[in-house]
C-alpha cells in the first residue's frame, strides 16, 4: 500500500504539473490564469473515478470555486469503463453469500450505467419482477480514501495561500471526504429514498421506486425498474397527450414543497432522474439530496417572502441568521448590496426573473460580504437551475417565481401557529421575560452614553410638558400591552398543560387568565380609540 500511494502521489503531481497547476506546491510556478477552468478538468479526466466525482461534487459548491470553475466542471461526464462482470458477482457474494445466478431469474451482464463508483444492471427476481441493480466497484472505497488522503497531503505542502477564500482547502477537502462517503454508503441512498416516498406518499403525480431491501447493503442497491421517458421528451409527451402547461407547473410545486415544506429535496433533478410514467413524475438515483434544518427551512421561507415584499432589511436579517462570518461584516455595504439587487431584478415584474439566478446574486453579495451561507443552499441553487431549465424546455410560458412566491406565502399563512407546542410556548416566554428584564439596563447603558457624550440626539421641542404626558402614556399604553401578552402566553400554556381544576375537562385558571386577558385588552383599544391615535 505504501508504494502504491507513493507512486500515486508521484502521478497525481506530475499531472496537476502537466495541466499548469504545479504552483499548488511550487511557488516558483507562474500560475496560468486563462485555461485554469478547462485545465482542472481535464487534469481531473486524466486522474480517473476519484478525481472525476471530487469535480462533480465541487461543481455544486459555488461557495468554493469561483463561477467559471463550476462552469466547466459541469461538462465532467460520469462515464467510465464497465468492470468484468466476474468481480461485479464476487462483490454481490460477499454481501449476500450467494452468487448473482442464485437470487435471481435473469441478469443482465451488459450494464444500463457504469459510473465511477458504481455500475447499474437490469434483473429479473424469481416472482418475475423487473428490477434495477446498483453495484458498487470493487475497492472502490480504498482507491478514493487513498487519492483524498493524498490531496491531504499535497494542501499540507502547498505554498499558496488562500488567504481571500470563505473556505480553506483542507475544510473543502474535509466537506468533499464526507461527501463521497455518503454516496459510497449505499445504505444512506435507500434512506434517501424511503423517506422521500412516506414525505411524497400524498402526492398523486409524484413517485419514487420501491426498495427491495432483502438485497439491498451498503454495496448493492436493489430497487423497481421505472419504465418511463426523460421528462423532457417532448415528441412521447404530445404522443402520449400529455398537458405539458400542467406538467411543468406540477414538476415546479413538487419541487417547491420539497424544498419549502419538506426541507428535504432531490439534489439532482436533471431529466435523465425525472422519468414520466403513467401520468407521474418519477424521481430516480438519490444519490444527492439537500437536507434543511427547520430553523434553516423557515429562514428560506422567510428569504423568498422578503423578496415578495421587497424587504432588504428582512432578507439581511435572515443571511446574517444563518451564515458564518469569516471576517469583518460590514453591514452598511450588504445593506448597499441587497438595496442594489432589489433595485436591478425587482424593478421589473418578477415574471422576468430567473429564481435561480436571483437566490444565486443573494449567495454572491453575502460571499462579497465575508458571510458563508449553508452547503446546502448551493445544491438548492444547482438544483434550481436544473428545474428551471426544464420547465422551461416542457413549457416555456411558466414563470418559476409566479409558482414558487404564491406558494411560499401559502405555506407560511398558518406557520405561527401550526408548529406551536407548550415547548416553543415556554421558550418564547422566557426569551421574552429576559429581553424585557433587559429593558433597564439597556436604558441606562443608552442614558450613560448620552450623559458622557458618545450618542447625539436632535430634539425639537414645542410643548415639554405636553411631550411628557404623550410620552408617559405611550409607555403606560406599552406596559399594559406587555401584561396583557404575558398572560395570553401564560394561559395559553395552563391549557396546553391542562392543569389546575377543570370544567368540562379545561382547565378553570387558563379560561379565567383569557377572560382578563380579554377584559384588559378591551380596555385599552377603547381608551385608544377615545385619544383619536388609533
Amino acid at each position: 500500500m505504501y508504494r502504491n500511494s507513493v507512486q500515486r502521489f508521484r502521478e497525481i503531481v506530475r499531472v496537476l504539473a502537466f495541466h499548469g497547476f504545479g504552483y499548488i506546491v511550487d511557488s516558483k510556478i507562474k500560475k496560468e490564469e486563462d485555461k485554469a477552468p478547462e485545465n482542472l478538468r481535464k487534469a481531473l479526466e486524466e486522474l480517473g473515478p476519484t478525481f472525476i466525482k471530487i469535480g462533480q461534487i465541487l461543481s455544486t459548491r459555488p461557495d468554493i470555486l469561483p463561477a467559471e470553475y463550476i462552469a466547466e466542471l459541469s461538462k465532467l461526464q460520469d462515464d467510465v469503463a464497465p468492470e468484468k462482470f466476474s468481480d461485479i458477482n464476487e462483490v454481490f457474494e460477499k454481501e449476500f453469500n450467494k452468487p448473482i445466478e442464485d437470487i435471481f431469474l435473469h441478469f443482465n451482464k451488459k450494464p444500463l450505467a457504469s459510473a465511477s463508483t458504481a455500475q447499474v444492471h437490469k434483473a429479473i427476481l424469481k416472482n418475475g419482477k423487473e428490477v434495477i441493480v446498483k453495484i458498487q466497484r470493487p475497492h472502490i472505497y480504498e482507491k478514493m480514501h487513498l487519492d483524498i488522503s493524498i490531496l491531504y497531503k499535497i494542501i499540507s505542502l502547498t505554498k499558496a495561500k488562500f488567504t481571500d477564500a470563505l473556505i480553506d482547502p483542507k475544510e473543502a477537502l474535509d466537506e468533499i471526504l464526507y461527501a463521497t462517503e455518503q454516496e459510497l454508503d449505499f445504505k444512506n441512498e435507500k434512506n434517501n429514498i424511503n423517506k422521500f416516498k412516506e414525505l411524497n406518499k400524498d402526492v398523486a403525480f409524484v413517485h419514487a421506486p420501491y426498495i427491495i431491501d432483502e438485497f439491498s447493503s451498503s454495496k448493492v442497491l436493489t430497487m423497481e425498474k421505472i419504465d418511463g421517458f426523460k421528462i423532457d421528451d417532448l415528441k412521447s409527451l404530445n404522443d402520449g397527450g400529455y398537458d405539458l402547461y400542467d406538467l411543468g407547473k406540477k414538476l415546479a410545486l413538487s419541487y417547491f414543497k420539497q424544498v419549502f415544506q419538506d426541507g428535504f429535496f432531490h439534489g439532482d433533478p436533471h431529466p435523465g432522474n425525472l422519468l414520466i410514467r403513467e401520468g407521474k413524475i418519477c424521481y430516480i438515483d438519490f444519490g444527492i439530496v439537500g437536507s434543511f434544518s427547520n430553523s434553516l427551512k423557515e429562514a428560506l421561507n422567510d428569504a423568498i417572502l422578503a423578496v415578495a415584499y421587497r424587504d432588504p432589511d428582512k432578507l439581511i436579517s435572515v443571511l446574517m441568521s444563518i451564515g458564518i462570518k469569516k471576517g469583518f461584516v460590514n453591514r452598511n455595504k450588504l445593506y448597499e448590496d441587497i438595496d442594489y439587487l432589489f433595485a436591478s431584478y425587482l424593478s421589473t415584474s418578477l415574471q422576468n426573473i430567473k429564481m435561480s439566478v436571483m437566490l444565486q446574486e443573494i449567495f454572491d453579495s453575502a460571499k462579497r460580504n465575508n458571510i458563508r451561507l449553508p452547503k446546502d443552499l448551493t445544491l438548492l441553487i444547482r438544483g434550481l437551475v436544473i428545474i428551471e431549465g426544464v420547465v422551461a424546455k416542457i413549457s416555456p410560458d411558466i414563470k418559476i417565481l409566479d409558482i414558487a412566491i404564491p406558494f411560499v406565502k401559502s405555506n407560511n399563512q398558518f406557520s405561527m401557529f401550526k408548529d406551536l407546542s407548550a415547548d416553543k410556548i415556554l421558550i418564547h416566554s422566557y426569551n421574552f421575560a429576559k429581553d424585557f428584564s433587559a429593558l433597564p439596563t439597556k436604558i441606562i447603558e443608552l442614558s450613560n452614553s448620552i450623559l458622557n457624550g458618545r450618542a447625539k440626539i436632535q430634539l425639537q421641542v414645542n410643548s415639554l410638558n405636553r411631550s411628557v404626558n404623550e410620552f408617559n402614556k405611550m409607555v403606560n399604553r406599552l406596559v399594559y400591552a406587555l401584561i396583557i401578552s404575558s398572560m395570553i402566553i401564560g394561559s395559553s400554556l395552563i391549557l396546553n398543560t391542562n392543569i389546575g381544576p377543570k370544567i368540562y375537562d379545561i382547565s378553570i385558571i387558563g379560561i379565567v387568565g383569557y377572560v382578563i386577558a380579554a377584559f384588559m385588552g378591551f380596555r385599552l383599544l377603547i381608551s385608544i380609540i377615545k385619544s383619536g391615535k388609533l
